[in-house]
């Protein structure tokens, strides 16, 4: 009885990992910069004082920080072997790069500019307004604000599931 209620567990714990939200978002009027897996962790961009910037990572009710540019990573002559025989690596392709991208839902897109040339302002204009009719939220404004707010979702079953369709 114990072993069969550990292996629902593993199989619950299988199936929420498959159906748990990845979660991009990026808002650069506030400054929020982080990817997330729904109730597992979230890796954050902030910045800091003494660094220019640090990764902020919560795993589960745990914050770690790290400074990325304070370490300097260097290659050793060791770590870089040459190789002799040629073999065929294996990577994502054009059309796998493709139909990952696809399997992203955008939530939210708003794009606020201003590109500070009052002539390319206008000739923006009636290109945003006809994307504002299909997509998004596009904005020109004249007063030199630059905004963007980006949401993207996905689910790690979606991406399998574009590696194997």
């Amino acid at each position: 009885m114990f072993l069969f209620e550990i292996i629902i567990l593993l199989v619950l714990l299988i199936i929420y990992l498959l159906l748990m939200p990845i979660v991009l978002f990026i808002d650069t009027d506030n400054k929020q910069y982080y990817l997330q897996f729904k109730g597992l962790a979230k890796a954050s961009i902030e910045s800091d004082n003494q660094e220019v910037l640090r990764l902020k990572l919560e795993l589960f009710f745990f914050k770690f920080y790290f400074y990325p540019l304070k370490y300097i990573w260097s290659k050793n002559k060791r770590d870089i072997k040459k190789k002799t025989n040629k073999t065929r690596e294996i990577g994502i392709g054009g059309r796998n790069l493709y139909k990952i991208i696809k399997s992203f839902k955008v939530k939210k897109f708003l794009l606020n500019i201003d590109t500070g040339d009052c002539i390319w302002n206008a000739k923006l204009y009636p290109l945003f307004s006809l994307l504002n009719y299909y997509w998004g939220d596009f904005n020109i404004n004249f007063e030199g604000r630059n905004h963007m707010v980006l949401h993207i979702q996905n689910r790690p079953l979606n991406i399998i599931k574009s590696f194997i369709n």
